[in-house]
This record gives C-alpha cells, structure tokens and sequence, in this order.
C-alpha cells in the first residue's frame, strides 16, 4: 500500500501511467468494434486479430490524435484527486476533437472502416478514460482511508473554524497529506443553517460559543482557522476564544495574500500578533498608482529599513522603470536589492550606499540618474536613543530631510512623499520635534516649487526596526520575563506592508502642502499585546512568563495622537486615508531656523538644542507635563 501511495504521489509516473493506460484503452476501443462488427460462426477470433493489423494505419492515427488532443486539453496536467465537472468536459472535449479528425482522415485516405466503427469507438474511449481519471480518486481515497483507520490513535485531531471555501481548501489539504498524520474531526461555523450538516464527509458541529465544548468532546489537538473573508472584529474574538482553549493555533492566509500564490497545507501559519489588530486589508486603487509611479525612476531614501525596503516591494508591483535604494547601512540595502533582482527581472535596480547629510553625495546622485519620484524614508527613529544623542537626530533627520528637499526642487522631481510619525504631533521628544521640522520643511518647499511635496503621518509598525513586537519575542524566546514601561500605555499599531501601500495610495492622491494622516484603527495598550504574544507563544502570561514594569523611558509619553488642533481633518477617496490641512510656512523662516538648529547641533549644549527645538516647534512639551495630564486623567 504504501507502494502504491508513493507512486501516486510521483508526478513523472502519474502522467506515463496515464498515457499508457489512454493507449491501452484506444486499442482496445478498436479491438472491440472490430469484435463486435465481424464476430459471428464463419468468421473467427484469428480472422479478426488478422483485419485489426490490416488496419493498423487508422488504429496508430487515432493514438497519435488521441494522445495530440488530450495533451492540448490538458488531460496529463489537471489534478485528477480534485477533478470535478471542468476536467471532465475537457476530456469529452479532447475525444470530440479527435473524433472529428480521425473521421476527416479516413474518408481523405479511403481506409475502409466504417465511419460507425470510429463512433462507436471514441465513445467507448470517452468512457473508459474519464472513468480512469475518476477511479484515480477513488483509488487515493481508499487509500487515504485505510491509512487513516490503521493510524487512528496516532493522529492529531484537526478543527477547522470555517465550513466554507477556505474551510474546504484545508480538509482536501489534510486528506491529501496522509504524512501529517491529522484528521479533521469538524467544522465551527456560525452559519446557523450549516450547523449539523455534512461537508466533504465531515460534520459541522457548531458555532464559535462552541468552540471549548468540542475541543474537550473530540480531544482536539489543533485549530486551524479557514475563513477566507471575514470581518476584522469577528476575526480578532474568534481567535480569543480559540486562545483560551490553549491550543496550537493556526490561520489561512487572507484572500489577497492568496491571489498570486497556489493554496497548499503550507500556506497555514501560525497566528501571528498581526492577526490581533483587526485590521482591514487595504484596497487601493491602482490605476492612480500607476499614473505616477509605471516607467519612472523612484528614489527611495533609506531603502534598506524596514518601511523603505518594504516601499520598494510595493513599489516594484507598478513596474518603474528604476528603483534607487539609498542607504547608509549596506547589509540591508544589499537583501533588499537582491530580491528585488531576484524578484522583478524587467526593473532596473540601483543600490547607492550613502548618507543624507552629506550634501555633495545628494547632488551627486539627483544630477547623475534623475528621479522623477522621492520617497524619503531615511531617519533617526529610536525615541530614547535620540533623547541621549539630539545632535545626531538634527543632522540626519532635519539636516537629512532639508538637503534631499532642495535637490528635489533644483532637479525638478514631481512628487517628494516624506515618510513622518505620530510622534510629531505635540511632541515630548527629540526625535518627534525633529520629524515635526520636517515636515514644516516640505510644506514651506511646496509653497516655491513645481515639485509637490507632501508627508504621510502613522504610528507605529508591527515589525519594524525599533518595534516593540520583535523585543517581545526576543525576551519570550529566552524566557522572560517581558518588559515593558507602562502598563497604560497605548500605541497606534499598523502593519508594514499596510504603511507602505497606504503611503503609496497617499501618493497618487498628493497636490502639495498636504500632510496625510493613516487611519491607525483603534489604539492598543502594550500590556494587551504583550500578554496576548505571550499566548500565542504558547506559555500562561505572568505564570510562565512574567510581565514587568521598568517605568517610562526618556522622551516617552503615554499615547500618541496623529492630529494637532489647528490641522483638521479632511477626507479623501480612501476610507483609511485623511488629509491634515496644509499650514503655510515661511521657507526663509524657515531655513534661517534650520541653520541655526544645525550650528547648535555641532557646537551647542542638549539644552540649547532643545530651547531651539521650542523655539521652532512651539507645541514641543517635556513628557512629564504630559503624562501628569493622562494620569490624572486615566484616574478620573
């Protein structure tokens, strides 16, 4: 048996089993109208077998025809464990085809069968081969089963959250792979008219309040959660209640995840963190994307990062006709351009390594190749190392940010898209201050250029370089405990690839000045997404791994807000995209301020920095008053 098995999983002996068994059934289908139609007391079997060879010419036509069309037909290619009525009619179809030229041929020819005897035959063939692509399931069913009666006690039982296509796409999955050794004991669905019925053989035996109750009835071992579309909050309760059985818990991919990739039993995955925000999936409209993005050269500055290496993914998808990774760190500038070759042979992929601040480099490389588009990714991000080190997040990110903007505006780019944060708004730290004079830089530049300069605005980014998340799993991984600073303390969450389409999609809809603010969804407490990491890892939060609190970083405040008062709030044509109102800043204030700032920032003291910082970014707070609001408030 497991012979047989293996064979059949053999793609090289499944195609010539086939074509020998379609030869076979051809010949035969001859032998037997030659049979029929001469049989009889005078003329004998000898004498039959004698006007078969005699005919030899139409019977090795009509093998040739037959094999020609069931190739053309795909009949060697289809997934006969899946066959359904489409393998089906193009078998028919390929007998049909067949038929009409092996007809053609003898009358052409003058072979002397019988235009009945060609009928007759291709219909016996017709029968005979669909029968044996249909056999072929039943064969691998028979003998997935008797693998699974033989093993019973030693599989794992699978229950699958979902009886429709997704929940379906895994059952085949499970069945077909009698190695994993799993069987699936039933559906949950909240489909209240699926509920007792069969699918594919296996029952569904409840909905999501059922979930605990079968797991402990059917001595569950696996959950594995099949639902191709799903709403974002359903999503996220039913993984709770899943969580709590503390089981193995894993996921399907979700349907755009799914669109360029074949389904198999190793596109399930482990719930991730991710999967707990609830976000959507974007939809973005691509045709605006590709307006501006399709055979021009993109720029994208710090394109080795976490955000910049995943725009040049998404980036790569409107086939430009050049992408240019600017980084100063070359080990991740050098993955990223390589799987872009690897990935978009037709792209054109440059890899500069260089840093911001230096302006004759920036010149250098706007005057040699020209982008038409800027994304300026490139800065200091790290809040409290930026606390201890304020020079340096004022020469790359403001310093940076100002050299890339004037080279825009002389080499005449037409969008310059400025990669900003929540933490510029009412800032309490160095890093956030920076990033807010950035963004007054553009919106000063957008005033006197032809070039449309805008800034998108998020928070945080699950995985991102700096992300709590990989902190997490790395103190998870060595057992604890996890720290953390605050236990109120609450973040926007979005994931990569979301920033970086979002960011793109802001693109196509930029005129200049604006600053575009991403729906963050709702904020997330850092304990929550700790404690659920924890889960997910599979161990008890504060039994066997602890969470503790170490206290408030320097420049850290308890929240984060994406708007300032006087900005307002405008809608665009994507429901998670919105549009701050542009402030008119004056470019020679400006960069009078800027000067001075980066003169400070070579010479001066921390605290001259920062009275300079007040100075430019007038809404630029200690965190100690602001967290003494919160508190205060969060005790109310």
């Amino acid at each position: 048996m497991k012979l047989i098995n293996l064979l059949l999983n053999n793609k090289k002996f499944k195609i010539s089993f086939l074509v020998i068994l379609d030869i076979l059934i051809i010949l035969f289908a001859y032998f037997l109208m030659f049979l029929f139609k001469f049989y009889s007391n005078e003329v004998h079997i000898r004498e039959i077998v004698e006007l078969y060879f005699i005919n030899y010419k139409i019977i090795i036509i009509s093998v040739l025809l037959y094999l020609l069309n069931f190739v053309l037909f795909r009949q060697y290619k289809s997934i006969w464990t899946l066959a359904g009525i489409d393998e089906v009619s193009r078998n028919i179809l390929a007998v049909i085809v067949s038929l009409v030229f092996i007809l053609g041929f003898n009358m052409f020819f003058g072979m002397h069968v019988s235009a009945m005897m060609i009928i007759l035959s291709a219909i016996i063939i017709m029968i005979l081969t669909t029968l044996i692509r249909i056999n072929y399931r039943v064969v691998r069913r028979a003998i997935i089963f008797n693998s699974i009666k033989n093993n019973r006690d030693k599989m794992e039982n699978v229950l699958i959250i979902g009886a429709g296509a997704g929940g379906v796409l895994v059952l085949n999955e499970i069945k077909s792979n009698i190695q994993l050794n799993k069987k699936v004991v039933g559906f949950i669905d909240d489909n209240n008219q699926k509920i007792g019925r069969f699918i594919r053989g296996t029952k569904v035996l409840g909905n999501r309040d059922d979930i605990s109750r079968i797991v402990l009835e059917k001595n569950v071992s696996e959950i594995i959660i099949a639902i191709a579309r799903v709403e974002d909050s359903n999503l996220k309760e039913i993984i709770q209640i899943c969580k709590e059985t503390g089981l193995p818990l894993k996921i399907i991919p979700s349907v755009s995840e799914l669109i360029d990739n074949k389904f198999s039993i190793h596109s399930i995955r482990d719930v991730k963190v991710e999967d707990l925000l609830g976000r959507t999936v974007v939809k973005l409209e691509k045709e605006g994307i590709n307006d501006y993005i399709r055979g021009n050269t993109i720029l994208v500055t710090g394109g080795g990062g976490s955000i910049g290496s995943e725009l040049c993914r998404q980036i790569a998808k409107f086939l430009p006709k050049e992408i240019i990774i600017l980084d100063i760190y070359e080990n991740n500038a050098y993955d990223i351009q390589n799987e872009l070759i690897r990935e978009f042979k037709n792209i054109n992929i440059v890899t500069l390594i260089g840093s911001v601040r230096d302006k004759v480099r920036i010149e250098q490389i706007f005057k040699t190749y020209k982008p038409q588009i800027v994304f300026h990714a490139a800065a200091h991000k790290h809040v409290p190392l930026m606390e201890y080190s304020p020079s340096e997040a004022i020469k790359n990110n403001v310093g940076g940010t100002y050299n890339i903007a004037q080279y825009a505006c002389k080499y005449n780019v037409k969008k310059f898209v400025l990669i900003s944060t929540d933490k510029a708004v009412n800032p309490t730290n160095i890093m956030g201050a920076t990033k807010r004079i950035c963004e007054m830089i553009i919106q000063s530049m957008n005033s006197k250029s032809k070039t449309e300069f805008v800034a998108v605005r998020f928070g945080n980014v699950l995985g991102s370089n700096g992300s709590v998340v990989p902190l997490f799993k790395k103190q998870i991984e060595n057992g604890g405990p996890v720290t953390l600073t605050h236990k109120d303390i609450t973040r926007y969450f979005m994931t990569i690839p979301e920033a970086a389409q979002l960011v793109l999609q802001a693109g196509a809809y930029a005129r200049g000045g604006e600053i575009f603010v991403l729906d963050m969804g709702e904020p997330v407490k850092i304990y929550d997404l700790a404690y659920n990491l924890i889960k997910l890892s599979g161990f008890e939060p504060n039994l066997d791994i602890n969470i503790e609190i170490t206290g408030l970083r320097p420049g850290e405040k308890l929240y984060e807000e994406l708007l300032m008062s006087e900005e307002g709030l405008t809608e665009t044509k994507h429901k998670k995209i919105f549009i701050g109102k542009p402030n008119d800043f004056d470019f020679d204030y400006i960069s009078n301020k800027i000067s001075e700032l980066i003169e400070l920032s070579i010479y001066g003291s921390v605290e001259e920095i920062k009275n300079k910082l007040k100075e430019i970014v007038p809404t630029y707070k200690e965190p100690h008053e602001v967290n003494k609001e919160v508190a205060a408030t969060l005790l109310e």
